[in-house]
């Protein structure tokens, strides 16, 4: 069960990874101070951004609930 857990967790984060890399950019960073910043975001988020958030949301969530089960599963395990 434990190997399972953590092979879903690698998953998880991988494919986590990969969606926080296919957000677009806000600006305020550091790109911002050195005049990367001149463009300014006309409107709102389109379909296509909103579903990646929901997407990366609840990605996130079930990365969390896997080491949470993988810590009660090694706390029980020992």
């Amino acid at each position: 069960m434990v190997i399972g857990f953590s092979v879903a967790l690698i998953v998880f984060s991988l494919l986590l990874m990969m969606l926080v890399l296919m957000h677009k950019g806000k600006g305020g960073g550091l790109s911002d101070m050195f005049g990367g910043g001149m463009q300014s975001s006309v409107g709102g988020s389109s379909v296509a951004e909103r579903n990646l958030d929901r997407i990366t949301i609840v990605l996130g969530l079930l990365w969390f609930a896997c080491i949470v089960v993988l810590g009660v599963l090694m706390k029980l395990g020992s």
